[in-house]
């Protein structure tokens, strides 16, 4: 616990070093518990203009493990969104680097940016929000004209009305 508690005071203060060099991300640490973290992301150049995104400023909420860096954190939009590698209801994120692919090399900055990253590119083929997800899948078929039938998962109404 020792160990994790001197790499997140060892964070904290990147972070406050980081302020004027990355005004995309403010990570705030609660005062009372290191352990727990708050980011506000904002979304500058995410997607075509005119989406729900494009300007947005997200919240999201860490729980860090007395394991940290070992273990990765829990990470989840306080901010409601709509999107494929999220959950509607309790904002868990759907990020490899949350799970299986976790390193001791990432650190909470660098989490919001794969963050902001996976809101630009969603993986619609992992999805915590099936129909935010097959709305992607549809998208994107249409948009390069090859419409794949295993990318649409058994949805059977809209690879119908796509094929006829």
């Amino acid at each position: 616990m020792q160990a994790s508690r001197a790499r997140l005071f060892k964070e904290y203060k990147e972070v406050q070093r980081e302020k004027v060099a990355d005004p995309d991300i403010q990570l705030a640490c609660d005062d009372t518990n290191i352990f727990k973290w708050t980011a506000l992301i904002k979304v500058t150049c995410l997607g075509p203009s005119e989406t729900p995104f494009e300007g947005g400023v997200f919240q999201l909420v860490f729980s860090v493990p007395e394991q940290y860096p070992l273990q990765p954190p829990q990470v989840r939009f306080l901010t409601k969104i709509f999107h494929p590698n999220v959950h509607f209801k309790t904002g868990e994120i759907c990020l490899d680097i949350l799970k299986n692919a976790w390193s001791p090399a990432w650190t909470l900055q660098s989490v919001c940016r794969a963050i902001i990253a996976l809101m630009a590119h969603p993986e619609p083929d992992s999805p915590l929000n099936c129909d935010s997800g097959n709305l992607v899948d549809e998208a994107v078929t249409r948009d390069i004209g090859v419409i794949p039938k295993e990318g649409f998962s058994g949805i059977n109404e809209i690879s119908d009305s796509i094929y006829l």
